[in-house]
């Protein structure tokens, strides 16, 4: 079998790092694949920064057309990222016949059916491991390795910006914005990281892994979306006394006629695998109703982690393009007849536990009051938690609920918040925990 050319398109941090790899473990690879594999052109606006790689002459370019009109080269790999001009150089590559490869995760989730609708019909293969989860294989295994399987439910920490900056405020204390600062100092947030905060960045990522997971198509605005900018070191250590972590989790869930899909700050049992997971990592809770639990973990971003996706993608097509084979699996693992149309679930519907933080006034009544309001909007109580401790004038008064509908709660929530005795809104944080119905309340004062 002679050598497979490829093109790349964006030189960037993760474009090098697929370069050092491809040279670093050249002779692996062809190991592996039987030949090798030859980074044709290398196209990017910036060709004269060093990037600390030796490349033979002629292989930079300033010009794409160098690539998509060799007929020589047989992939394509974008890494400029963004909607334009990535999506028109993705599309004049499939009519070339070209297969591609892309970590570009906000394209894919805005206009993936179009991609992969103009991919299937040129018979080539797109290839997108690394827009979900950086070096951790999680598309491939849903794809193919957990097939069999119908997915109840996957509970995922896909952003390593918010991870870092959550860990850092439960494990070593400071408050949110310094915190904020000292990851944009070791490069972990960017200068705007308001993406990654919002978890708009993760909306893209759950809406890859809900197609894939169940075989539907969901735009990013159709997830329940929240961040972690009001999440407070009061409500970390509260959660700690309640034996909690507060991780920005992405939930989806089957639920037969409807997928239910939300991002939110969570709190997660201490023993609860996804709470262990710190720092820049990733991590990946899947339920197959044959498998049971699994847990993908690493690090979801980076230089090399990132372009190991890339270079894995690249050598499986490389693989089928030696046996003169494309489209070997559906790109979504289900077969395009075979798309569902199944509807997301209205967020009011979900139904979970809460942690609920009042601002009350120190006075009698305050408590029942309070219980009154939730009861009536069938909400009971777990545990409370009412300490003598002050904040901004205010005595907190901290409850777990049982089971709630969250248009009960946000309906609860809008009258306690309008009482004399509340002097601030109250603080929402949804909880994971199967065990939480099986508890007895509590009070500690």
């Amino acid at each position: 079998m002679k050598d497979i050319q490829a093109g790349l398109i964006g030189f960037g941090t993760i474009g090098s790092g697929v370069v050092k790899l491809l040279k670093k473990n050249h002779e692996l690879i062809k190991q592996r694949l039987g030949f090798s594999i030859n980074l044709r052109k290398i196209a990017d606006l910036d060709i004269t920064t060093d990037r600390g790689i030796d490349l033979e002459k002629g292989v930079l370019t300033n010009n794409i057309d160098e690539i998509i009109e060799n007929p020589e080269i047989s992939i394509v790999i974008e890494l400029i990222g963004g909607f334009e001009p990535a999506k028109s150089i993705i599309h004049r590559a499939i009519k070339k016949k070209k297969h591609i490869i892309t970590a570009n995760k906000a394209l894919l989730a805005h206009h993936g059916e179009e991609i992969f609708q103009a991919a299937e019909n040129n018979r080539v293969d797109i290839a997108f491991e690394a827009s979900v989860g950086g070096g951790i294989p999680i598309i491939r295994s849903l794809r193919e390795g957990m097939v069999a399987n119908r997915i109840e439910s996957i509970l995922g920490i896909m952003n390593g910006t918010t991870n870092f900056i959550l860990s850092e405020m439960t494990n070593r204390g400071g408050n949110f914005e310094d915190v904020l600062n000292h990851a944009k100092e070791l490069g972990f947030a960017e200068a705007d990281p308001s993406f990654d905060l919002d978890g708009i960045d993760i909306a893209h990522k759950l809406a890859i892994i809900i197609a894939l997971a169940y075989g539907i198509q969901v735009s990013p605005e159709d997830i329940h979306t929240e961040g972690i900018s009001r999440i407070t070191n009061i409500d970390i250590e509260f959660a700690k006394e309640l034996g909690y972590k507060i991780k920005l989790l992405a939930i989806s869930r089957d639920e037969g006629d409807k997928i239910e899909a939300k991002i939110h700050p969570t709190m997660l049992p201490l023993n609860h695998l996804l709470a262990n997971v710190d720092g820049v990592y990733n991590a990946f809770y899947v339920r197959g109703d044959a498998v049971g639990t699994t847990l993908f973990y690493g690090k979801g971003a980076g230089m090399m982690p990132t372009a190991s996706a890339v270079v894995g993608d690249l050598v499986e097509l490389c693989r089928s393009i030696s046996r003169g084979i494309s489209l070997r699996a559906p790109t979504l693992s289900y077969q395009r007849k075979s798309i569902q149309s199944k509807e997301i679930k209205d967020f009011n519907e979900s139904i979970t536990n809460y942690y609920l933080r009042f601002s009350a006034v120190d006075t009698p009544g305050v408590l029942s009051k309070i219980s009154g309001i939730l009861g009536r909007f069938d909400i009971s109580i777990s545990s409370v938690i009412q300490k003598d401790r002050m904040i901004k004038g205010a005595v907190p008064i901290v409850m777990m609920t049982h089971m709630a509908k969250e248009r009960n709660i946000q309906k609860a929530i809008k009258k306690i918040d309008n009482l004399d005795i509340v002097l601030d809104r109250t603080i929402l944080i949804r909880v994971e925990n199967e065990n939480l119905e099986e508890s007895h309340g509590d009070l500690i004062i």
